[in-house]
């Protein structure tokens, strides 16, 4: 491999922990040069590294299939072949006869000096490498400025082959592009991972993590330097684009310096923050001028409204209150105090007129029989269609406030409550929604602790209580994480302690409503299995 003649001590390397916006392939290229210029300029470093697939942001999808974004990517490889001075290791989708590779390069005085090309291609959970790339199959170790370095690319270091590979063809330090997505506690394996490829290669690893939002998944940063001790000697912010610099000694067993290592967030503030980040992005790079949310005084519109309030800011944030006669006074009370809490524009438009034209509308088709959820379910569409028409008319995206736990049990109506573009809170937990209320209330007080004493309610007939049709939530919320996230079956469930009524009830449910699922809108994930990309049932499905 080509290598620089410089005869320096020490080297300098900038990791890029930043957010690229998928298939915007000419911002993204802007976004790189720019941080290259500065990492130079300002930073006087000697080399960039950039997250996995900067150029296309992560994951593309079926964007990789069309050929129109591969001549896009080889005229921006073109262009950052102009940037002088500074080394570049660059993630793009590297299109070859053989087929597509996932691919790193560094480029340094004009020309690519290495391709590295990712060889373990996960293809579980959120991942699906393998419907679109084939794997490399040899380390690259590159000289560069009187060190050696090695590429790896995400997946590789979760596995020993790619890291003893280089190590022993001589590599001192490993670079590694990332698009490590995010669910509560990531960061701890990540460094757990990358603590056991650091021992059995014996050399530092600097870890660049993408950051941002892409529809489900959300990219947190963390980016870090482990020295070949295992000892994390640098940490990047959590949910923030940043430059951060950091010095190399270079020599036979080059030494990586200690840098701010800043503390990862308490696992409430962790979620949270992934929430807000996840919110934003959507709004943002899908170009919504704002938001509309049903308000309801319950808990879960309130978690709502304080995190789009926080991602795109107060002014840019409707609220509307939909009351009918089964709304409580201290519900609507309780919502235009979280509203003038957060500074949001609050209305109020009843459903009784239209709930009782749909019912005088289906009253010969309903004679004869009793009212039940048939008349529950026509309310909460009123409520969709209004706020539907709102979204229209102003282009805000209307965000829906169902939690995991209600999104599992089909304790939702589909075109009522699940009506809207994006679901901040899809993957909350019931019980988890109070514990991040809790926090944000801790920030500054914007949920009434009325909300959060009072039971949960619908509010679609009389005195209704959500523990009246469901077990309580703390119950619910263990089974659940038992059946979707750990895959137990329901005789283990109740094995492990808990009643057979209620594991059966809740599974069946689970089981029954797939189909409600699959018509939801994309909300943030932050578990390690959440509906959508992550668990993919059949709804039609013989299976018990």
């Amino acid at each position: 491999m080509p290598s620089s003649t410089s005869s320096a001590t020490s080297l300098r390397i900038v990791i890029a922990q930043l957010n690229f916006k998928v298939g915007d392939v000419a911002a993204n290229v802007d976004k790189i040069i720019a941080a290259a210029e500065r990492a130079r300029d300002e930073l006087k470093a000697d080399l960039v590294l950039y997250p996995e697939l900067a150029l296309t942001g992560y994951p593309p999808e079926d964007l990789l299939l069309r050929p129109g974004l591969q001549r896009r990517v080889d005229e921006s490889l073109q262009r950052l072949l102009q940037v002088r001075d500074i080394g570049l290791v660059v993630g793009y989708p590297e299109s070859t006869p053989k087929g597509l590779y996932n691919s790193a390069a560094l480029i340094a005085e004009g020309a690519i000096q290495a391709v590295y090309r990712k060889q373990c291609l996960p293809n579980y959970s959120v991942f699906d490498e393998k419907r679109y790339f084939i794997a490399g199959d040899q380390a690259v170790v590159v000289a560069f400025r009187g060190m050696r370095l090695a590429l790896a690319i995400c997946e590789d270091v979760w596995a020993s082959g790619a890291t003893l590979e280089a190590a022993a063809q001589g590599a001192q330090l490993m670079l590694t592009l990332n698009a490590s997505p995010f669910h509560a506690d990531k960061w701890r394996e990540r460094e757990a991972v990358l603590r056991a490829r650091v021992a059995e290669a014996a050399m530092p690893v600097v870890y660049c993590n993408l950051v941002g939002g892409q529809d489900e998944l959300v990219f947190d940063g963390q980016s870090f330097v482990m020295s070949a001790q295992g000892e994390v000697v640098q940490r990047g912010e959590a949910y923030v684009e940043a430059l951060y610099p950091l010095d190399v000694v270079v020599g036979n067993q080059p030494v990586v310096q200690p840098s701010v290592v800043h503390e990862p967030l308490p696992l409430e503030a962790s979620i949270y923050q992934a929430l807000v980040l996840g919110t934003r992005d959507y709004i943002h790079k899908n170009g919504f001028g704002g938001a509309v949310i049903g308000l309801s005084g319950g808990v879960d519109s309130a978690l709502v409204l304080a995190i789009a309030a926080d991602a795109i800011g107060a002014e840019r944030v409707e609220v509307v209150r939909m009351p009918s006669r089964y709304t409580a006074d201290m519900s609507l009370e309780d919502a235009e105090l979280e509203a003038e809490a957060l500074g949001v524009d609050c209305g109020t438009i009843a459903i009784e007129p239209a709930f009782n034209t749909f019912l005088d509308m289906l009253s010969d088709e309903f004679a004869g029989t009793k009212a039940d959820t048939t008349e529950e379910n026509i309310q909460a569409r009123c409520r969709g269609i209004i706020l539907m028409a709102i979204s229209n008319k102003k282009r805000k995206i209307v965000l829906t406030t169902g939690n995991k736990s209600e999104m599992a049990v089909g304790y939702c109506t589909l075109y009522g409550d699940m009506a809207g573009g994006y679901a901040p809170i899809k993957d909350v937990p019931k019980t988890l929604v109070y514990r991040l209320c809790e926090y944000r209330n801790r920030i500054a007080p914007v949920i009434p602790q009325r909300v959060l004493d009072r039971p949960p309610s619908a509010e679609l007939a009389p005195d209704q209580k959500d523990e009246d049709s469901l077990p309580p939530y703390p119950v619910l919320d263990a089974i659940l994480e038992m059946y979707i996230e750990q895959d137990m079956c329901a005789e283990d469930i109740i094995a492990a302690g808990y009643q057979a009524d209620d594991v059966n009830r809740a599974v069946h449910l689970v089981n029954l409503n797939e189909y409600k699922r699959r018509q939801a809108p994309p909300g943030v994930r932050i578990s390690r299995r959440a509906f959508g990309r992550d668990r993919r049932y059949p709804i039609t499905s013989g299976y018990k």
